[in-house]
């Protein structure tokens, strides 16, 4: 029997329980990264090393968008974020995973199960850089608090991360750039 294999005797099947992960290199989707002034703020004369050492693992669910994982440091990401979401929602989405990949390499959580997420500091200072990077390319106020809406917050958690990240009170009332168009 396979290692990791458990077996249903009565059932008469077995599962294979760890199944490998196939992770890729981020450079062989994501280029000129080595340059954006806000990745090499995060990782500094290391930057082409880490970037390149970096590996990736996509996921086909219709749902999630990226994350960073809190084992290994290599970022999930799902191919429909990928293909379906505006350029610039990915783009800011990479700088803010690639600074959960910066907080992991110092050693520091990624995740605070006693914190709302909006009041986690892992997820104040990811969205801080990534503002900063949106008003860098020229994002409006409007834009960047639109691009705060996810989902999974409520409008006054949102409007508490617009704050933290130096937006102010969120005024809009438009649905955020992460609902998926209806197909």
């Amino acid at each position: 029997m396979a290692r990791g294999a458990k077996v249903d005797r009565g059932l008469g099947v077995r599962i294979q329980r760890d199944a490998p992960t196939r992770l890729l290199p981020f450079t062989r989707f994501f280029r000129g990264f080595e340059t954006v002034p806000a990745v090499r703020a995060l990782f500094g004369a290391q930057t082409e090393r880490v970037l390149h050492g970096l590996k990736v693992e996509f996921f086909s669910a219709r749902f999630g968008y990226m994350g960073t994982s809190d084992v290994d440091g290599h970022l999930l990401i799902s191919t429909h974020h990928l293909h379906d979401s505006d350029f610039r929602t990915v783009y800011l989405d990479l700088v803010h995973e690639l600074c959960h990949v910066r907080q992991f390499r110092k050693g520091r959580p990624l995740f605070y199960p006693k914190l709302s997420y909006v009041d986690a500091p892992s997820e104040i200072e990811a969205y801080r850089k990534t503002i900063d990077e949106g008003r860098r390319i020229g994002m409006t106020r409007k834009e960047l608090i639109d691009y705060l809406k996810v989902e999974w917050i409520s409008p006054a958690e949102h409007r508490r991360l617009a704050r933290r990240c130096g937006l102010g009170p969120a005024r809009t009332k438009r649905a955020g750039h992460r609902r998926r168009p209806k197909k």
